[in-house]
């Protein structure tokens, strides 16, 4: 029974490894394209067909040329993307987050006095809680 390494050289393996990682990265490619052909909204439904009937039926050139030509764009969409997931988790960590301390419960207190909707003796308690509170 022969070992399997004297029939496939240290060579070979490299070799083997560096037609994989090139098959892995041609695959990510394609799927980003895919994928940036449906999220776009500035072309048609038609557009988008024609694009994908190029990027199937011949995937090497239909690629290369969706890259040269929307390379630019394309950056920007995920940019624009990645800008618009960071501002609602943003404004979703603001939302959950606790509220400003004593400090901003006193500034709310002092704008209900001014307006009119509590008397000073609410906002004395109110202002006494909050003290207490961070106390």
């Amino acid at each position: 029974m022969p070992v399997l390494a004297a029939d496939y050289p240290l060579l070979d393996v490299f070799w083997t490894m560096l037609i994989f990682a090139i098959w892995v990265a041609w695959f990510m490619v394609l799927f980003r394209v895919i994928g940036d052909v449906f999220r776009r909204d500035d072309i048609g439904g038609g557009s988008k067909v024609l694009w994908m009937f190029f990027v199937i039926f011949a995937p090497f050139l239909g690629v290369f040329i969706y890259l040269i030509s929307q390379g630019k764009e394309m950056n920007a969409r995920s940019m624009h993307d990645l800008e618009a997931q960071q501002h609602a988790f943003d404004e979703h960590v603001k939302a959950v987050a606790s509220n400003g301390g004593p400090a901003d419960e006193i500034a709310k207190a002092k704008g209900l006095l001014d307006s009119g909707a509590i008397s000073q003796v609410e906002f004395d308690t109110i202002k006494g809680r909050a003290i207490a509170g961070a106390a």
